[in-house]
């Protein structure tokens, strides 16, 4: 009898380490962008990688319309070549890159969000009017 609530005891036991071991597992994997480092175009530039998900709810309708091709709400502005004069993004040929307002609530002209895209489906946010980037999930 002792023994096999021993036996019980190591099985639960295990499948606890097991299962605990998944969870921290699938945490890191969400909160460590070098995991995603091989397969998300950008995320070897250097700049902080983060979810769509965690960024304002604009940058994911302007995402989807950039996936549509449009429309766009500055037609004459979307869709045009970004020059990163701020060399923070990966230096590029001239046309590289493309540059899409991010609505701005408040705001009475296009504001200072933007998403650039890269050639090679690298996707850039900044939210301070190209001060600062950061690499787009767009898949978490």
């Amino acid at each position: 009898m002792l023994s096999r609530r021993r036996i019980s005891a190591a099985l639960i036991g295990l499948l606890v380490l097991v299962i605990g071991g998944w969870l921290v597992q699938e945490v890191v994997a969400v909160n460590d962008p070098a995991e995603h480092r091989g397969s998300l175009p950008g995320a070897g530039s250097g700049l902080e990688v983060v979810p769509l998900s965690s960024l304002p709810e604009e940058v994911d309708q302007t995402w989807r319309l950039i996936e549509r091709g449009g429309p766009f709400p500055y037609p004459d502005r979307d869709g045009t070549v970004f020059g990163n004069r701020e060399k923070l993004l990966p230096e590029k040929p001239s046309g590289y890159y493309r540059e899409y307002t991010v609505p701005t609530p408040g705001s009475a002209d296009r504001g200072p969000r933007r998403l650039v895209t890269g050639e090679e489906r690298e996707l850039y946010y900044t939210g301070d009017h190209y001060a600062s980037f950061v690499v787009v999930d767009p898949r978490r």
